[in-house]
């Protein structure tokens, strides 16, 4: 195995987990290394990185250094010495400058008063600069956008600890928090008893699904994110949802361009599923995948060809508090039953090697110490006498592959899984 060469720096979302997972299921595990438990290189460039289409990355950094050292006083110092130099290569006016440090042992007020000495070094040197004040260690997201720190003239730098050295990274994409926003909240119908899927969630999902195909076919496509709209390129690939509710991953797949087929038991989702996607495609006129949804009962319905299966299954009826052991077993014997049902009716229309990714719910119990015990589907335990086998990834444990929220007592375990045949 050739040695691995880091060139980019990613910063991983809220749930790590899901975030490494899917830059190994996108680009191979050869060319991911985890550093921080929220942050990953890749021997990548930063400029070639489809960012858009990752749900779980926060930021993505051009690597340009690692600093033999662990402590912010000698990366202040390493700054000091450095960004006048650079600076030569900034476009004349108004410079402005933001600072992130991930896993540094450092107060907040001795971190911003570093960046004042910087601030001072900077004009010094001849050059007007604005400092990004730091409300935490770490400048969000927001506050990238909303300063431009990835635009001409202006840097985002990161700090990253790992061990006794520090990567330093210059942000190259952060997370559009605003776009985000703007296709979930702003879509015509919404149902809040089927499940609010995030957009973010529905992009892990799919890119879990599709990964290994793509990379084997060499068609994952990169692109210099230039554009406030989302990159679509041409794909043949057909992702199928057979329970796609109100079609957060029908959307998300056409925006990532390829062909989708939605189904839903329930007639009303189905309205719904087409009522958002027509909402879409007058959003972004670029988009050019096929659309079938049609209404569907998925424990027996054969599907027109699809090339991978992403979904979000049904999670069961929503849970405001902790039910009685009674009640539990109940809801989850009937989501188990369908579950299975489903993977039963699915396994004669897949072909052998063909993926699979699912979101399938999994609840969470009371605080036992420090942690929340998890109660899963039985089904897991039989899945190979189904004929599927669960993709196992270097980087990530598949009992890590639980997304939550802290207040949720119904939570989504992802299971990447691939058909014996």
């Amino acid at each position: 195995m050739s040695e691995f060469v880091s060139k980019s720096l990613c910063v991983l979302g809220r749930q790590p987990t899901l975030s490494l997972a899917e830059l190994e299921s996108l680009y191979g595990a050869q060319h991911v290394k985890p550093c921080l438990p929220h942050a990953a290189l890749l021997n990548i460039a930063a400029s070639e990185i489809n960012f858009k289409r990752l749900g779980g990355t926060l930021k993505v950094a051009q690597l340009f250094s690692v600093l033999p050292s662990s402590d912010w006083e000698s990366a202040y110092q390493y700054l000091a010495q450095n960004i006048p130099k650079h600076l030569q290569n900034v476009p004349e006016g108004k410079f402005t400058l933001g600072v992130s440090a991930y896993g540094l042992d450092v107060s907040l007020k001795e971190f911003n008063a570093g960046l004042l000495s910087l601030k001072k070094i900077i004009r010094a040197s001849g050059r007007s600069v604005r400092i990004v004040p730091n409300k935490a260690l770490e400048l969000n997201a927001a506050q990238v956008l909303h300063n431009s720190l990835t635009k001409r003239g202006a840097w985002e730098l990161l700090l990253v600890r790992d061990g006794k050295q520090i990567y330093l990274a210059q942000t190259y994409f952060v997370q559009d928090i605003e776009a985000y926003a703007a296709r979930d909240q702003a879509r015509p119908k919404r149902d809040a008893r089927v499940g609010m899927l995030p957009p973010k969630l529905a992009q892990i999902i799919i890119n879990l699904a599709v990964g290994q195909i793509e990379r084997t076919a060499g068609s994952i496509q990169r692109t210099d994110n230039k554009s406030q709209t989302p990159d679509v390129q041409r794909y043949t690939l057909r992702v199928l949802d057979p329970f796609c509710g109100t079609g957060v991953i029908l959307q998300e797949a056409l925006l990532m361009g390829y062909h989708v087929i939605g189904t839903d038991i329930d007639p009303r989702m189905v309205e719904y599923s087409k009522t958002n996607i027509k909402w879409l495609v007058e959003k972004y006129p670029q988009i050019e995948g096929h659309v079938v949804i049609e209404q569907a009962d998925a424990t027996a319905y054969q599907w027109p060809r699809f090339s991978v299966l992403a979904s979000e299954v049904y999670l069961g009826r929503p849970l405001a508090s902790w039910p009685t052991p009674e009640k539990l077993r109940e809801i989850i014997n009937d989501v188990n039953t369908i579950i299975k049902k489903f993977l039963e009716n699915l396994a004669p229309q897949l072909k052998a090697g063909q993926q699979v990714c699912l979101a399938v719910p999994a609840w969470r119990s009371n605080v036992i110490g420090l942690t929340y015990h998890i109660k899963h589907l039985p089904l897991l335990d039989t899945l190979t006498d189904m004929g599927y086998n669960r993709v196992d990834l270097v980087h990530v444990k598949n009992d890590d592959l639980v997304y939550f929220r802290e207040d949720q007592i119904v939570a989504r375990e992802l299971l990447i899984l691939e058909f014996r045949g």
